[in-house]
């Protein structure tokens, strides 16, 4: 029986319940975040939490829980629901809405009682450079909202983008703007490889500030000789780069050997993914 944490209890995953009148339900007027964990060790719990707590004071919701706090009912979670069939390879899910309001009104009062709902599921093992998955990936105009920097609950333009590629058997889509340059992917972020230097997309309000990519960034800077750029990169370039990369959660350092048709190194997994994989295996639980 999977256990979930829901506005100050633990309970079982088909009692949790929330109103129709949640402004969440009603608007995705909320934040989360997934914070992977390996045997009971997670990957950037910090950082994670940090970025949530500064969408929460974006989008102006006081959750009244420290991080200690919200670790706390995360470890639970973990522990109650790690078993053989998953292996203690559990995501942590954990969302904040803005909560019940009496009407549904767009402006809000901030009258209620944030929601906080935490529950956790099944994710695979850690990647490994031994038995490498290669993504293929539509590509696509970004056309969400402007605000992409939030991680904000209302994923719809996301899901839209995903589904695009998912229903003609891509793995992921890579989006550009007006412009011409790489956003982010719809559920990650976009690295690449050209003669040797690594690039990403500098932050800005398109593109979500993703942990992965600032674990990535930092342990290349600290434990390897790679040089690494935060730059533009245009849809020309990503095409026609050595190597290309997504970066999320779940996914750590994926490889990608096909853009929109367009194959990547032959198609084949290019000679810098082994070694930046392994490096981030071998630095991700540190803090």
């Amino acid at each position: 029986m999977n256990t979930v944490f829901l506005n100050g209890e633990f309970m079982p995953a088909e009692q949790a319940k929330i109103s129709p009148m949640d402004r969440g339900f009603l608007f995705g007027d909320g934040v989360y975040e997934v914070v992977p964990s390996y045997n009971g060790k997670y990957i950037g719990f910090a950082p994670h939490l940090a970025r949530m707590f500064v969408g929460l004071d974006t989008i102006e919701i006081n959750l009244g829980y420290s991080e200690s706090e919200l670790r706390d009912i995360c470890d639970r979670l973990i522990a109650e629901n790690s078993n053989d069939e998953n292996g203690g390879n559990l995501g942590v899910y954990i969302q904040v809405s803005r909560g019940v309001e009496a009407k549904r009104y767009h402006a809000y009062t901030n009258t209620g009682k944030p929601t906080l709902f935490i529950h956790t599921f099944a994710i695979a093992p850690p990647p490994s450079v031994d038995a490498p998955k290669a993504y293929r990936v539509n590509m696509t105009q970004d056309l969400r909202w402007q605000r992409c920097d939030i991680k904000t609950t209302s994923l719809l333009g996301n899901v839209m983008h995903f589904q695009q590629g998912y229903a003609n058997g891509f793995d992921e889509t890579i989006l550009f703007d007006h412009n011409d340059f790489v956003t982010e992917a719809s559920s990650s972020n976009v690295f690449i490889v050209k003669d040797g230097v690594i690039k990403t997309p500098k932050l800005d309000n398109h593109k979500l500030a993703g942990i992965t990519r600032l674990m990535l960034l930092d342990i290349l800077r600290k434990h390897s000789d790679f040089k690494v750029e935060e730059t533009d990169i245009s849809r020309s370039e990503l095409l026609a780069a050595d190597e290309v990369w997504l970066t999320s959660a779940t996914k750590q350092v994926g490889a990608v050997t096909e853009v929109a048709g367009t194959l990547i190194n032959n198609g084949k997994i290019g000679p810098v993914w082994p070694q930046v994989q392994g490096l981030f295996s071998q630095y991700m639980f540190e803090e």
